[in-house]
């Protein structure tokens, strides 16, 4: 031990610790988002060659990853491995880096993926008046949303529905008549507001989500690679 401060030494095993919890985090909460079916039906859009879960996958690997480098960044420390601790500190620099690019990747193309966001809402209009096992599973997630947040349709209001708005209209009906939020549409009264700038909301409020994970796992990072070399250096003094 000589040579090696401990304050280092349990200091780097804390903050790898703490990394790999936020690895464990990032993973449970992708493979719960990858199994679920609701969310996926209101943004995925009808072209079944478009896979929706992309994103997901991506971070369910980067948890992964980051759960490995934690186990690796603890390891080394107490076990004063320079070997380990130098393969986390360069697993977890690459990492940072593409942290960085996808922050400014997600910057550059913000106005193109609104874009895409939009193009996907209103092409899921069509799913409103189908009747294949698509469009019912897509009618019925979309139902519960309505329900949920007061609003009827996904773009248009409650003429979204088409002929199957009968069938649905439970979940669009206002709860009184006076209400200046509600419209008659074909002898009921049904939320006027649709429901694209809820879902708009929802999205950005998760953007802001995994943002403020992001910046949060950016400081552990620059902790651990810190603690890391300063440990690296210390026991090959020793």
């Amino acid at each position: 031990m000589a040579g090696v401060s401990g304050c280092i030494k349990y200091s780097m095993f804390i903050f790898n610790f703490l990394f790999w919890l936020c690895g464990i985090l990032i993973l449970a909460i992708a493979i719960w988002v990858r199994v679920s079916k609701d969310g996926q039906e209101i943004l995925s859009p009808g072209d079944s060659a478009t896979n929706p879960y992309i994103s997901v996958n991506i971070l369910i690997a980067v948890g992964s990853i980051i759960m490995i480098l934690g186990f690796l960044g603890c390891c080394g420390a107490v076990k004063e491995s320079r070997c380990m601790l130098l393969l986390f500190f360069i697993g977890l620099f690459l990492i940072l880096l593409l942290q960085v690019a996808a922050g400014i990747l997600g910057a550059t193309f913000k106005s193109e993926s609104e874009r895409m966001l939009n193009e996907t809402l209103y092409e899921n209009v069509k799913l409103l008046t189908g009747a294949d096992n698509d469009a019912k599973a897509f009618q019925k997630a979309l139902a519960e949303f309505q329900e949920e947040f007061k609003c009827c349709g996904l773009v248009n209001g409650a003429a979204d529905w088409g002929n199957n708005f009968q069938q649905n209209s439970k979940s669009c009906e206002c709860q009184s008549s006076t209400d200046p939020s509600c419209v008659s549409y074909e002898s009921k009264y049904v939320y006027k507001q649709p429901c694209i700038s809820f879902i708009k909301e929802l999205v950005a409020k998760h953007i802001l989500i995994v943002i403020g994970i992001a910046f949060g796992l950016a400081v552990i990072e620059i902790l651990g690679l810190v603690f890391s070399m300063v440990l690296y250096c210390q026991i090959g003094n020793k």
